[in-house]
C-alpha cells in the first residue's frame, strides 16, 4: 500500500498559506466548485467532468463541462460547455474519443446533447426529456431512460393530465418515497437509433413487461446499467414492484436484447437480496457486479460476483474479504478489478486480482471515488476532512499525480483545523474509532468546547470525507473541537462490527459514545468536556433524541436533525419499510416490543437538555411529523427548545442559502449553551 499522508498529497490546503490566515466557514463550503460526473477518453488522453457552481442568487448550483489534456506537460482545465442556462452534465465519450455526450436543458427538457472534444458549439442529440444516458461500444446507439407511464412503448407517452379532482389515489405501495410522491411512472430504458451524432425515433422499450425503475430510485444511476461489449445486450439493475416494493431489497440484473426483440432474462433470480453494479468486462467475456446474501439488509456486505456470460456459471470473487464493495472498474488489461471500499475511517481504491481474488490497497488516507480506468492505470477523485475533492492519475507504480486543484484560489486564506484520529475500547471491550478536529491557531493551553457529531445510517461512517452538509472542518471554524465516534453498527470495520446494532439502537452505540467522548477528552487536553453539545442527524437524531432521556446530565444542549422520535409511529409512516423491520426485527404489529425497547418517546419524562430540531417538510424517510413530536414534547416539559422547518427540503439541506442558515441555527444555539461566540 501506498501511504499518502493528507499533507503530502496536498489534501490539506491553506495551512501556513498567509499571515492572515482564517478558519473556514459554512459560507465557504457553500460556495466551493464541487466535481461530478466524469469519463476519460478511450485513448487516455483527454478527462472531461460535470463541475458545479454555487448560483447563490438563484439559491442553487449549476453545472459546466470541463476538459484537461493528460498529456500535455503542465496543461491546466479548461471549459468545454458552459452555457449559464443549460447545466450540462454526465459527460461521456464516444468510442471514437472524438464526441462529448451529456445531458443539458432544452426548453425546460433534460436532452442529450454533444460537443466535439477539441471544442465548439454544442449539437442537440435527442430532445426527449431524459434521466441519463449509455452510449452503445458499437457507437450506432443510444440507450436512455426516463420517467414514464407504466408500459410506456415509446418515450412520446407521458403522463396524461388529471381531468378530476387533486387527489391523490393509491392501491398499494409505495405512495411516496425519499421526497416524491407515486404518480404511476417509472424510469423505464428506450433505445434510440444514432446516425451522424443524431439519434432518432421515439424509442424502443428493451424492459417487456417489467414494472419497476431502471436506474433504481431514489438514488440509483448509470452505474447500474451497462452495455455487451458486441452493441447487443443491455444489462440493467431493477427491483421488480409487485405489491410489496416497501419490503424489498430484491434488486436483480437482467440481461435485454438491445433492438427489444425478446423478453429480459433475470441473471440473478436465485439470489433473494440485492445484486447491482454490473460491470462488463474489456473483452466481454464477464459480468462483474456486487451482491449481497440476506435479504430486506440494505447493509449487507457487497461480495464481488464474476459471471461467465458463455456458460453462465457465477463465481464469488471476494467472499473471503470483509469489506463491501461500494464501486467497480474493470481495468483495460482485464486482470484487475479497480474497487472502491470503506476501511477503517478512508475509503481507498483497491486492486482486486480477478484470477485470485485478492485485494491489494492503492491509495492512503481519504475517500477515493469515480476511479476511471486508463490504459496505464487509472483516474479518481480524493477528499478528505479538510478538503473537498479533486482528481489524481495513477500509472503502474508511480506516486499518484495530482490533477487538478479545482477551489486552490477559494480555499487561498483558508486555514484547516488539525485532525487526529484515535481508538479505544467501546462495548464489549471491542476496539472502536474516531476522529477529534482541532481548530486552527489554537493555543497550547486553550481548551475549547465539543461539538460531538453523531452520523447516520446508522450503518455509516463520520469518516475521512469531505461533507457538504455535516462538515466538522465547519464546527471547528467556528472554535469547537469536532469529535465524531464510528460506534458499533458504523460500516468500514468488518460486517460483524456493521451487524452489531440490530435491535440494539439505543445499547451498543450509546455506551460507544459515552466511552467515546471519555476517551477523546482524556487524550486531548484541548477539548473540554464539561462544556459540550451533542448533535446528529437521521440515526444520529434519533440518536440524540434517545441521549435526552439515557444520557440527560451529558450535555449543555441538543441538536436533534431529522431524528426518529417515536419508533410506534415510524414504523407506519416512512416508506422503506425494510429497513425498519430489518433493524427491529420484524414489523410493530408482530415484535412490537423490540421498537419499545429503544423508543426515545417512552423516556421524554427525564429529558432536560435543552433542544434545537431541525427538520425538512418534504422528508418521507423520517417525516417531519418526528420532529414536530420531539418539539412538542420539549415544550410540554417546559425545556428551552426550538424549531426549524425548511418546507423546501428532504431528508438533507442541500439549497445553498438554507445550508448556511442552518448552519447559523445550529452554531447559534451551540453557541448560546457553551458561551462560545
Amino acid at each position: 500500500m501506498q501511504k499518502l499522508p493528507l499533507v503530502a498529497m496536498g489534501l490539506i490546503a491553506g495551512i501556513g498559506a498567509t499571515a492572515h490566515a482564517r478558519p473556514l466557514t459554512i459560507q465557504d463550503v457553500a460556495g466551493f466548485s464541487r466535481i461530478g460526473a466524469a469519463d476519460v477518453s478511450p485513448d487516455g488522453r483527454w478527462l472531461v467532468w460535470d463541475q458545479r457552481e454555487t448560483d447563490f442568487a438563484a439559491n442553487k448550483g449549476r453545472t459546466d463541462l470541463w476538459r484537461l489534456d493528460l498529456t500535455r506537460k503542465g496543461a491546466v482545465p479548461e471549459k468545454l460547455a458552459a452555457d449559464p442556462a443549460k447545466n450540462e452534465g454526465a459527460p461521456a465519450f464516444t468510442p471514437d474519443g472524438q464526441w462529448v455526450f451529456f445531458t443539458a436543458d432544452n426548453n425546460g427538457k433534460s436532452a442529450v446533447w454533444r460537443v466535439a472534444i477539441s471544442g465548439g458549439a454544442p449539437e442537440l442529440v435527442a430532445d426527449q426529456d431524459i434521466g441519463g444516458f449509455r452510449i452503445s461500444p458499437t457507437g450506432d446507439r443510444l440507450l436512455v431512460w426516463a420517467d414514464r407511464p407504466v408500459g410506456a412503448r415509446s418515450l412520446a407517452e407521458t403522463k396524461p393530465e388529471s381531468k378530476g379532482g387533486s387527489a391523490r389515489t393509491y392501491d398499494n405501495y409505495f405512495v411516496r418515497h425519499w421526497d416524491t410522491w407515486s404518480d404511476g411512472q417509472r424510469s423505464q430504458l428506450f433505445i434510440l437509433p444514432l446516425s451522424g451524432g443524431k439519434a432518432s425515433g421515439d424509442g424502443t422499450p428493451i424492459a417487456g413487461g417489467l414494472v419497476g425503475d431502471s436506474p433504481s430510485k431514489p438514488f440509483g444511476d448509470g452505474g447500474e446499467i451497462a452495455w455487451g461489449r458486441d452493441g447487443k445486450t443491455v444489462y440493467f439493475t431493477l427491483r421488480e414492484a409487485g405489491t410489496t416494493e416497501p419490503l424489498s431489497t430484491n434488486l436483480d440484473i437482467f440481461a435485454a436484447a438491445a433492438d427489444g426483440s425478446a423478453a429480459p432474462v433475470n441473471l440473478t433470480d436465485a439470489n433473494d437480496g440485492t445484486d447491482t453494479l454490473p460491470t462488463v468486462s474489456p473483452d466481454g467475456k464477464w459480468l462483474a457486479y456486487v451482491a449481497m446474501k440476506r435479504p430486506t439488509y440494505e447493509a449487507d456486505r457487497q461480495v464481488i460476483q464474476l459471471r461467465n456470460l458463455t456458460t453462465g456459471a457465477v463465481r464469488p470473487l471476494t467472499e473471503g474479504w470483509d469489506r463491501s464493495v461500494g464501486s467497480l472498474a474493470w481495468s483495460r488489461d482485464g486482470r484487475t478489478l479497480y474497487v472502491t471500499a470503506q476501511d477503517t475511517g478512508d475509503e481507498p481504491v483497491f486492486a482486486v486480482d480477478v484470477r485470485t481474488g485478492k485485494p491489494t490497497r492503492l491509495t492512503g488516507e481519504g475517500t477515493a471515488g469515480s476511479v476511471l480506468a486508463t490504459p496505464k492505470g487509472y483516474i479518481y477523485t480524493l477528499n478528505g476532512i479538510t478538503a473537498p475533492s479533486d482528481f489524481y492519475q495513477a500509472t503502474g507504480r508511480k506516486k499518484p499525480v495530482r490533477l487538478t486543484s479545482v477551489n486552490r484560489d477559494k480555499l487561498a486564506g483558508i486555514e484547516m483545523p488539525g485532525v487526529e484520529h484515535f481508538s479505544f475500547k467501546g462495548a464489549n471491550g471491542d476496539t472502536v474509532w474516531a476522529y477529534a478536529v482541532k481548530p486552527a491557531g489554537l493555543a497550547a493551553d486553550a481548551k475549547v468546547p465539543v461539538a460531538f457529531l453523531i452520523h447516520g445510517g446508522p450503518q455509516g461512517s463520520f469518516g475521512n470525507s469531505w461533507s457538504y452538509r455535516w462538515n466538522p472542518a465547519v464546527f471547528a471554524g467556528a472554535g469547537y473541537g469536532a469529535v465524531m465516534v464510528d460506534f458499533h453498527g458504523s460500516t468500514g470495520y468488518g460486517q460483524a462490527f456493521t451487524d452489531a446494532i440490530n435491535q440494539d439502537w439505543g445499547g451498543k452505540p450509546l455506551e460507544d459514545l459515552k466511552l467515546g467522548l471519555a476517551a477523546a477528552t482524556a487524550k486531548y487536553g484541548w477539548l473540554d468536556g464539561s462544556n459540550a453539545c451533542a448533535a446528529g442527524g437521521s440515526y444520529g437524531g434519533y440518536m440524540t433524541n434517545w441521549i435526552a432521556g439515557n444520557w440527560a446530565d451529558g450535555f449543555k444542549c441538543l441538536v436533534t436533525h431529522a431524528g426518529v422520535f417515536d419508533a410506534r409511529a415510524m414504523a407506519y409512516e416512512t416508506e422503506e419499510l425494510w429497513f425498519d423491520e430489518w433493524e427491529h426485527g420484524g414489523p410493530y404489529h408482530e415484535v412490537a416490543a423490540n421498537y419499545e425497547k429503544w423508543n426515545p418517546v417512552n423516556h421524554v419524562t427525564a429529558w432536560k437538555t435543552p433542544m434545537l430540531v431541525l427538520h425538512g417538510e418534504k422528508d418521507f424517510r423520517i417525516p417531519y411529523t418526528q420532529g414536530i413530536g420531539a418539539f412538542t414534547a420539549a415544550q410540554r416539559r417546559g425545556i428551552e427548545s426550538r424549531l426549524v422547518m425548511f418546507p423546501d427540503e428532504n431528508h438533507w439541506i442541500l439549497k445553498p442559502k438554507n445550508s448556511i442558515q442552518w448552519y447559523a441555527e445550529v452554531l447559534g444555539w451551540m453557541g448560546k449553551h457553551t458561551g462560545q461566540k
